[in-house]
């Protein structure tokens, strides 16, 4: 056979692996066996470059299974990720991001005592601008400290050779009482989620994979010490996964605690996940799928009620997307009563902002630059708490159909950290894009020079360049 024409396509499959939540003793195992499955999924989208001919195109549907409605024609390459190498064949320093390193609080430099450090003050982190190294020290120290006597962790995603996975199998190995909850559902890395497993098995730990039906996505992190005559907690409580690269990438808020009330929220979490147990009642966690949701409601009804009174108000949040109904209608009617609201939503977004009457007071913006905007962060003038982080984005998903934790700030200088913090997103003009009443994003070209972004601000004050 000749060539006589050369044409790009490619084919997007379902990558949802097919698990009955009945009767599967082993999971992990039933898991394994579908994963070969994946590459045979059934398609979804035909992509083809602008030039392939018609009739090379409906041989692909046919041969697919697809109609002109998954098909999709593109001016330029059908698989842009493929771009990325690239960026190792030129040597264009100019091209490139300046470098930098993430920043280390005094309190938690390498050599400190992080026990005695967060139990003198919560600590705050926000990462990739400062360094994810303290949580994969401090469960290292763990590992070696005979003062620990437990250690419990959820693992969502984490990197290819982790080194906490190694320190949890050092912790084990040296006696401690270790659990880890693995969700091996964790799409695209239920390969590696099982190796992780077998590797915490074989070193003592306790492998639990959470709730059948829930993807645990929650993340936390706690020790049991003794001290003197006591037994004492310490918690570590994330945005973002623990994993190492993604902490250089991605935006993510961690904060570390001895607080004794959010510490034993969080036992209380791990005991539900680990042993099913009764519904439990957090004093200071909020925790889905039993009262996220009914709590963010309550919370922006309180905005509302206090505009209507005549009160101050306020809703400023920041995550990933925004899809729940139930939500955004209550946000709707939060903005009719007056409420300002601003929303930093990265990516899906399915409320309409400054529609007349209903979302007039509303303002969504999202950020895209150098690093990926991966926190989640809400603030409410007239709660309690104010502030909160937390694991999930407002999304059905998140709220009913998974195991998150949302977790308040308690030490008002932190609060008011993450307030400035993200004002400064709302302000920036360089890398901002606000959504439209229209369902279009424009960007904001006041001010083009991304040296002064949000991001690179926030790298200058927090890390090392």
């Amino acid at each position: 056979m000749s060539v006589k024409e050369c044409h790009q396509f490619r084919v997007t499959r379902n990558s949802d692996l097919e698990m009955s939540n009945i009767e599967i003793e082993d999971v992990a195992s039933a898991l394994q066996g579908e994963l070969h499955s994946r590459r045979f999924g059934t398609a979804t989208k035909l992509e083809v470059g602008k030039d392939c001919p018609s009739e090379l195109t409906e041989f692909l549907l046919e041969r697919f299974n697809l109609t002109e409605d998954e098909l999709f024609r593109l001016d330029g390459p059908v698989n842009l990720q493929r771009l990325m190498a690239l960026i190792d064949m030129v040597e264009r320093p100019d091209l490139r991001f300046p470098k930098c390193s993430p920043g280390m609080p005094r309190a938690l430099e390498e050599g400190e005592d992080i026990f005695s450090a967060v139990e003198r003050e919560d600590q705050l982190l926000l990462h990739p601008f400062e360094s994810f190294v303290p949580i994969i020290d401090w469960v290292r120290q763990a590992a070696k400290d005979p003062t620990i006597l437990s250690i419990k962790q959820t693992l969502y995603r984490t990197n290819e050779s982790s080194e906490l996975v190694e320190a949890l199998s050092e912790a084990a190995r040296n006696g401690k009482e270790v659990t880890v909850v693995i969700e091996l559902r964790a799409r695209f890395d239920e390969e590696e989620n099982i190796n992780f497993a077998n590797t915490l098995q074989e070193a003592g730990a306790v492998v639990v994979y959470g709730v059948m039906g829930y993807k645990t996505h929650a993340k936390m992190l706690l020790f049991v010490r003794r001290v003197g005559n006591k037994l004492k907690r310490y918690s570590h409580l994330g945005t973002g996964n623990y994993h190492r690269k993604n902490s250089l990438l991605y935006t993510d808020y961690s904060l570390l605690t001895a607080n004794k009330i959010v510490c034993a929220d969080v036992h209380k979490v791990f005991q539900q996940i680990t042993g099913m147990g009764k519904k439990i009642h957090p004093k200071a966690l909020i925790h889905s799928p039993f009262n996220l949701r009914k709590s963010l409601l309550k919370m922006i009804n309180a905005e509302k009620h206090a505009a209507e009174e005549g009160r101050p108000s306020r809703i400023l949040a920041k995550m990933n997307a925004l899809t729940d109904p139930v939500v955004i209608k209550a946000l709707y009617e939060a903005s009719c009563a007056g409420v300002k609201i601003d929303l930093i939503i990265r990516g899906i977004c399915c409320l309409r902002p400054g529609i007349p009457g209903i979302s007039k007071n509303i303002k969504v913006v999202s950020i895209i630059g150098r690093f990926l905007e991966h926190s989640r962060a809400y603030y409410f003038l007239n709660d309690p708490n104010k502030v909160y982080c937390s694991s999930a984005d407002w999304m059905e998903r998140n709220l009913s159909n998974r195991i998150e934790v949302s977790f308040p700030i308690l030490k008002k200088k932190l609060a008011n950290r993450i307030i400035k913090e993200m004002e400064m997103y709302l302000e920036d003009e360089a890398q901002s894009w606000e959504l439209n009443l229209d369902g279009f994003y424009y960007e904001q070209l006041s001010n083009a020079d991304e040296s002064i972004g949000v991001q690179m601000t926030l790298q200058k004050s927090l890390g090392q360049i």
